[in-house]
């Protein structure tokens, strides 16, 4: 017997599927596939957050623009370029001395890439039956329990 994948709620051996209460032999399975389900209020809390997230990162750098036109205007008007230039170089560096504490969020954004922003639904046919398997949020683990399953069916249709 061949493992394919395993976690908590799924697992997909050369043998048998089993998530979500069923029980599925190989043998039996005759179509697999997948669909978008209906989004969850989880799901759209990952989307507004993504983009919160994504204006909270854009805003500083845009206000950091608008800033530093505005200074190079205001010195313009005034001849006094030498003020400008050190208040610009102290910006710069407090945005550089700030630029490796960009990795939290940046992090926190990739990882609600990783997870997806649907919801996903692991289809099978077997005894003339269509049965939903799986439906979750996470788009990296549906990713590799229906490759799990695509290997194990190729796998069975091998040994016939």
């Amino acid at each position: 017997m061949t493992l394919y994948y395993r976690d908590d709620a799924v697992q997909v051996t050369s043998e048998s599927i089993r998530a979500g209460g069923h029980v599925i032999a190989l043998s039996d399975v005759t179509f697999v596939w997948h669909a978008r389900g209906q989004k969850t209020l989880a799901v759209r809390g990952r989307v507004l957050g993504r983009g919160v997230l994504v204006l909270l990162l854009s805003l500083p750098p845009l206000v950091a623009v608008v800033c530093v036109l505005s200074l190079a205007w205001s010195a313009q008007d005034r001849g006094n370029w030498k003020l400008a230039l050190i208040i610009l170089a102290a910006c710069s560096v407090g945005a550089l001395v700030s630029l490796p504490f960009l990795e939290i969020p940046l992090g926190w954004l990739d990882r609600s890439y990783e997870r997806g922003s649907h919801v996903h639904e692991l289809w099978v046919q077997h005894h003339g039956r269509e049965d939903l398997l799986l439906r979750t949020p996470d788009a990296l683990r549906f990713g590799q329990i229906y490759r799990a399953v695509q290997r194990a069916v190729e796998q069975q249709g091998d040994h016939r």
